[in-house]
C-alpha cells in the first residue's frame, strides 16, 4: 500500500444541488441562516417561508446548502409578489430549478428579467407572462 500524499480532489456537488450555469445566472445567494438573520427571524420559520412559496431556496453546488437568490429579499422583508408567481409557476410545471431559470433570464418583452420586474412593482406583467407558460 503507498502512502504518498495524493493531491486533494474537490468534493463533487450533492446530487440535488442545482445546476452551475445556474447558480451563477442567479449571482447573489444567501444562506437560510442568514435569510432568518436579515429578517429576524427563526430558521425554522424561513423553512415555512420556503415551504409556503413565499420564498425558493435550492442546495447549490458550492457551498452545497440550501439557498434562496438574495433578490428574493427586500430591505424589509421577502419580496411580496414573489409567492403569487411561484405558485404560478409551479401550476404551469415548474419545477424550481426552471423558476429560477425563468426568473432570472432576460425577457425581451419586459424588457428585463421577470425578477427585476418583480422588484419594480410590475407583478401583473411578469404574472401574466407566467400564467401563459401553463397553456
Amino acid at each position: 500500500m503507498s502512502t504518498e500524499n495524493t493531491p486533494a480532489t474537490t468534493a463533487e456537488p450533492p446530487a440535488d444541488a442545482i445546476p452551475a450555469d445556474l447558480d451563477a445566472l442567479v449571482g447573489d445567494w444567501v444562506t437560510l441562516p442568514d435569510v432568518a438573520e436579515h429578517l429576524d427571524i427563526r430558521v425554522t420559520r424561513v423553512h415555512n417561508l420556503v415551504s409556503e412559496r413565499r420564498l425558493l431556496a435550492v442546495r447549490r453546488p458550492a457551498p452545497p446548502v440550501r439557498s434562496v437568490p438574495a433578490a428574493f429579499l427586500t430591505e424589509t422583508g421577502v419580496l411580496e409578489p414573489l409567492r403569487g408567481t411561484l405558485v404560478l409557476l409551479q401550476d404551469a410545471g415548474f419545477d424550481d430549478a426552471e423558476a429560477l431559470r425563468w426568473l432570472f433570464t432576460e425577457d425581451e418583452s419586459l424588457p428585463g428579467r421577470p425578477v427585476d420586474a418583480l422588484r419594480a412593482g410590475h407583478k401583473t406583467e411578469v404574472r401574466r407572462r407566467a400564467q401563459a407558460l401553463a397553456w
